[in-house]
């Protein structure tokens, strides 16, 4: 009888283990599943993809000035001078012409930039010259883009424009697809060692009706829409 009690005391035990380790495996199991499906959550995938930390949401930053670019579509006023006034378009190579001003540079400076450069010009002809400039029409270079990827109904680059939000992107991208993951949206800004990645909520901004989840974007960003697989 004690050999017999010895033994059931010893199978009570290791069923007792085996009943732990079957425990650990189903945590860890549950563990990795709510980790199945984000993106860029481990510190390898965040280096490999060549961007930090993923965020909650994207920050308010300070919008930068319009840079003007090649192919942009210019108005040159000169207060009390219309013979110098004129409508340009500025050349593949950066630079524009106008009455006194020849093969000036314009490209990757604002417009106030370039209205004082011609007023320094025109000053040795005219009298406290008062030049502005106006963008008529947006050429839109890479820098001044928003492009968005993945599962929008028309993926598409938008040219930035002042006070652009995620949600008037999303509507100039015709919403989301049936597929898509949309509260596992991200926005990648920046450039190099300055790329960041922001995390966006377009289910809950389009489907929700969510207005928190509506943040503003800059000049350059790019939005990446992943496809939902269940």
């Amino acid at each position: 009888m004690t050999g017999m009690t010895y033994i059931g005391t010893l199978n009570a035990k290791m069923n007792k283990i085996i009943l732990l380790t079957i425990f650990a495996a189903f945590a860890l199991l549950l563990t990795a599943c709510e980790s199945v499906g984000t993106v860029d959550t481990s510190p390898s995938e965040q280096i490999a993809a060549g961007v930090g930390p993923v965020t909650e949401e994207a920050p308010i930053d300070v919008v930068p000035d319009y840079l003007i670019g090649p192919l942009d579509q210019l108005q040159i006023f000169v207060w009390r001078a219309p013979e110098l006034s004129t409508n340009v378009t500025v050349r593949p190579d950066g630079r524009i012409s106008t009455p006194l001003v020849e093969d000036m540079m314009a490209a990757d400076k604002t417009p106030t930039e370039l209205s004082k450069d011609i007023e320094t010009v025109l000053a040795s002809y005219v009298k406290n010259p008062e030049v502005t400039v106006i963008v008529n029409q947006f050429s839109s270079t890479f820098e001044q883009q928003v492009r968005v990827l993945g599962e929008a109904q028309k993926p598409i680059a938008l040219p930035y424009q002042n006070g652009m939000t995620v949600l008037d992107v999303m509507v100039a991208v015709g919403g989301l697809t049936e597929f898509a993951a949309g509260n596992k949206a991200i926005l990648y800004r920046g450039k190099g060692e300055n790329k960041k990645a922001y995390r966006l909520r377009l289910d809950d901004l389009m489907r929700k009706a969510d207005v928190d989840a509506n943040v503003p974007v800059l000049p350059g960003d790019v939005i990446l829409i992943p496809e939902s697989f269940w």
